[in-house]
């Protein structure tokens, strides 16, 4: 009972901790969308090679007259993702308005 008391507690408090975080600043949403591009790029990559091996497997095992095991589609290269570019903060200074022509001065 005291087990179940305890992990009601600390499931509580972990919620209502994660629910005050603030938000991720640029830099770290940033390093937090390579690392996502990254695990996502060695999950593909992982399959590849996992497709590879099974392919040499049934290569060993196969029977005259089956059909070759399906070909493995190599991922393409790592590519980071982009960085959208940060708009200037600093306005642009606005082009001067033009002089107003001069009066004839009066005689």
């Amino acid at each position: 009972m005291k087990k179940i008391i305890a992990f009601a507690f600390c499931a509580f408090a972990a919620s209502s901790a994660m629910a005050t975080l603030p938000p991720l600043t640029p830099e770290a949403q940033e390093a937090a969308n390579l690392a996502k591009a990254k695990t996502a790029y060695g999950d593909r990559m992982g399959a590849y090679q996992l497709c590879q091996a099974q392919n040499r497997v049934a290569d060993r095992f196969k029977v005259a007259g089956t059909a070759a095991p399906a070909a493995c589609v190599a991922p393409p290269p790592f590519v980071p993702p982009v960085v959208a570019a940060a708009a200037p903060t600093t306005p642009t200074p606005a082009a001067p308005a033009p002089a107003a022509p001069a009066a004839p001065a009066a005689k």
